[in-house]
């Protein structure tokens, strides 16, 4: 039977398949939809399942709040390149990602993955996701996700561009300095919160580093010593946001900010796009070297 372009175009729009990938299905299905619109998800997952393998290390954060700003979620979404990443259709699927967890707070990556990607609808993220590598032919990765409900404070949150994103909670103050320091800590990328925070192995492994650094130096013990508290405490000042220096005013830290201020920071959370993932480098030689070899 004949396919009509019409067929093709709600195939299309339907399933997001190339054009030619839709007449097919339609022609090999003999013109039923709904046993195209199968066959070519079926061929989506296998698609998927190819392309898993690769590297994907560009996307985006994305953050929600919600209506009261009680609450509020960041999730990292990867694709392998950032033309992707500007398109409209993987920007739509990464802020309906964050609006489901802000919206039911799924325990994991697993649950996430499980659950509608909109109100009222049938396909999971998981679906949506396989659908979507099919449809721009690059591996796609809903990585992680975090959410958090204020508790004893206000929620502010701070987006650079669509790489780093922060959310703090914070006691006192005012919406302005709530905003400055989510945005010091997504420039000076504090480890912990206060010195209180930081874990007993953390500093007796810097500890072990900086008297083995110090002992080369052949002064005496005593001097080693204070050479090694000095170094430590520096250390904290770098890794916890109390003690850095604020991006806004270098001569003050941000506790002496906060407490200026009264206020002080309950939590926080940072997430940078890619962090963590190995990178492919491309050696552009020898890949064209590869080429020629291969032709």
């Amino acid at each position: 039977m004949a396919i009509t372009a019409a067929q093709v175009k709600e195939l299309r729009e339907r399933t997001g398949s190339g054009m030619m990938e839709c007449k097919k299905a339609l022609v090999d299905a003999g013109g039923d939809m709904d046993a195209a619109v199968e066959t070519l998800r079926k061929t989506g997952l296998a698609k998927a399942d190819k392309k898993a393998g690769r590297i994907a290390s560009e996307g985006l954060i994305v953050i929600e709040t919600s209506n009261d700003g009680k609450a509020a979620a960041i999730v990292e979404v990867n694709c392998e390149t950032d033309f992707v990443a500007k398109k409209e259709d993987f920007q739509e699927f990464s802020r309906a990602i964050a609006q489901r967890v802000l919206a039911n707070d799924p325990a994991d990556i697993d649950a996430l993955l499980a659950m509608p990607l909109h109100d009222g609808d049938d396909t999971s993220i998981e679906i949506a996701r396989k659908s979507l590598i099919a449809s721009i032919g690059e591996n796609i990765n809903v990585r992680r996700f975090i959410r958090r409900q204020a508790t004893q404070g206000k929620l502010a949150h701070y987006q650079h561009g669509v790489r780093i994103g922060v959310l703090v909670e914070m006691q006192g103050g005012n919406d302005e300095l709530a905003r400055d320091v989510a945005m010091h800590i997504a420039a000076s990328k504090p480890q912990f919160c206060s010195v209180d925070d930081v874990a007993r192995d953390v500093l007796d492994k810097e500890r072990e580093i900086f008297s083995a650094q110090a002992e080369a130096s052949g002064k005496p013990a005593n001097i080693i010593e204070k050479m090694v508290d000095g170094r430590i405490q520096k250390f904290l000042g770098e890794i916890t946001l109390l003690g850095q220096s604020f991006v806004k005013d270098p001569d003050q830290t941000v506790g002496k900010l906060l407490e200026a201020t009264g206020a002080s920071v309950v939590g926080f959370d940072r997430m940078e796009l890619g962090e963590g993932i190995e990178k492919k480098t491309e050696n552009f030689a020898d890949e064209v070297m590869a080429q020629v070899k291969g032709g």
